[in-house]
């Protein structure tokens, strides 16, 4: 039975669980501004200061494997649709190098200024993390789970949770915290160049 988290709380993970999925999930409001929604999530893995030691360290549409396939993107879902997982992260912790130390995990509207899109028109957004055996298993046991319930009115990104190490136990920290300017704002904020 999953853990359901909120803003803020901190939790260790399985210490037994080898491989993660990390579900994202969201609905958007009923809105007429000529333009679908594109949600994008992504992963930073992060150094001891917090920042990208390397371009790869960036998992997102574009860059589907992270360090040796230790964090995989599963693909761009550009509309949506559906019930469950929006988009999903897979973490292979045996695979992940010793100087990262975190996984930021994020979610941006693509092309949100032009489309005058923010996260004030997202609703049911979530996080789980669940214990999956291997690459292909899609579903896994779910062991955390983070409803967004927090109103975000002019953000254009935001970081939905980290995974860290800490004494050398994973843990998961439930953030929430929103970021304007989309996905160039939190390339920065890692430590890369756009």
């Amino acid at each position: 039975m999953a853990i359901n988290l909120q803003k803020g709380q901190r939790v260790n993970l399985d210490s037994t669980m080898k491989m993660a999925l990390v579900g994202l999930g969201w609905d958007t409001n009923r809105y007429d501004g000529g333009y679908d929604f594109d949600l994008d999530a992504s992963a930073f893995l992060l150094g001891a200061n917090g920042k990208c030691l390397r371009d790869e360290d960036f998992v997102f549409y574009n860059n589907l494997n992270g360090r040796d396939g230790a964090v995989v993107h599963q693909g761009d879902n550009l509309t949506g649709e559906g019930e469950g997982d929006d988009e999903v992260i897979l973490i292979d912790f045996a695979k992940i190098p010793e100087e990262i130390q975190k996984i930021a995990v994020c979610v941006t509207i693509h092309e949100a200024v032009a489309r005058r899109q923010n996260f004030g028109q997202v609703s049911n957004a979530f996080v789980r993390v669940a214990r999956i055996e291997n690459e292909m298993d899609m579903q896994g046991v779910d062991q955390i789970r983070f409803d967004l319930e927090e109103e975000f009115s002019v953000e254009t990104a935001l970081v939905v949770c980290e995974i860290y190490r800490y004494n050398g136990v994973w843990k998961f920290n439930a953030v929430a915290s929103g970021f304007q300017g989309g996905l160039e704002a939190l390339v920065r904020n890692y430590g890369l160049d756009c």
